[in-house]
């Protein structure tokens, strides 16, 4: 054997065998906090399509059923994000720990971006014309004291005063049976439950769009009840990942707007919608911080505004303090 090319098989057996020496690179592990609702959407797309793992992530998913429990978690650093956290809740969890829910990207809401709704019993619909039809009447409210202040507030804009109708929280999973029980006569339920109890035939959406309506003064302004939001620490303890975690959530929200219908498939086995609904149900207004236009800005700082005057955001706050631009 030649000299020379007894080198090159030294050379590529050295390669070969520093190449087995390495060790494979870890994939950053992010403990994610899920609320198994459509507003999620945009991590159930980022884990499908493989949009984390092509940033070297591995999400963890931690299901939480509502705000306290993504706020609890997110205060106690259980978990570094939470895919959806109802905005007001977030403020509120801000002013207790500074910081703790740093938004980097809003779900906004409208009469077409369905998602917080009132809802009446078939049995009702032809007395219940109207929000203002809701007085005497028994309702149920998603839980977490953001909603439950939010529709007492909505109704009060219409005229309803506490106290000349009821309002209970109810486990966002009891919302169907409960409607198709006649436990309650209506209430202020999110997606997908309202297309469920539609389709189902046990309840109808009175008035869709309320925030916007009622709240901001603008049946079309961006109403931001809900967004994703990481902890501070894992912003300014591994901004890299916390970077590359924003980067494919972008990405997610890039493919729902130009590809609704396939977006909308993430929904079935990743929330309670039957797979025959998926395609009925609504889409959000999926948008990132750091593409916020001033006027986008305005209707947050309005909706916190509200949010301190109904007593879940203690004190009035400047919304730019908790958001983060990737």
């Amino acid at each position: 054997m030649k000299r020379r090319h007894v080198l090159s098989l030294i050379a590529a057996g050295g390669l070969l065998l520093a190449g087995a020496a390495s060790p494979a690179l870890a994939q950053d592990k992010v403990k994610v906090g899920v609320f198994p609702v459509s507003s999620s959407l945009p991590y159930f797309v980022a884990v499908g399509k493989g949009y984390f793992k092509e940033a070297n992530i591995e999400p963890e998913t931690i299901r939480l059923m509502g705000g306290p429990a993504n706020v609890a978690a997110l205060m106690t650093n259980q978990i570094d994000v939470s895919a959806v956290l109802v905005t007001l809740e977030g403020f509120n969890a801000n002013i207790k720990k500074p910081g703790v829910a740093m938004y980097i990207a809003m779900h906004s809401q409208t009469a077409v971006y369905k998602m917080e709704q009132f809802v009446v019993r078939t049995e009702l619909v032809d007395r219940v014309k109207s929000l203002k039809d809701f007085k005497g009447l028994k309702l149920m409210s998603a839980p977490g004291p953001a909603p439950l202040n939010m529709a007492k507030g909505i109704l009060a804009r219409i005229g309803l005063k506490d106290g000349e109708y009821s309002i209970d929280q109810l486990d966002m999973g009891q919302h169907v049976n409960a409607m198709k029980a006649g436990t309650f006569d209506g209430g202020f339920t999110l997606e997908p439950g309202a297309t469920i109890m539609e389709k189902m035939g046990v309840a109808k959406t009175l008035e869709a769009g309320v925030i916007s309506k009622y709240i901001l003064g603008d049946e079309k302004a961006d109403a931001f009840a809900a967004g994703c939001a990481f902890t501070t620490d894992f912003i300014e303890k591994r901004p890299d990942v916390a970077k590359r975690f924003a980067q494919a959530w972008a990405k997610a929200v890039d493919f729902i707007k130009t590809n609704p219908a396939e977006a909308r498939k993430y929904l079935a086995k990743n929330t309670m919608t039957p797979d025959d609904l998926v395609d009925s149900i609504p889409m959000l207004g999926y948008t990132m911080v750091k593409d916020f236009t001033p006027a986008q800005l305005g209707y947050l700082q309005k909706y916190s505004d509200f949010g301190t005057e109904v007593g879940v955001v203690p004190e009035k706050i400047d919304v730019k303090k908790f958001i983060k631009s990737f």
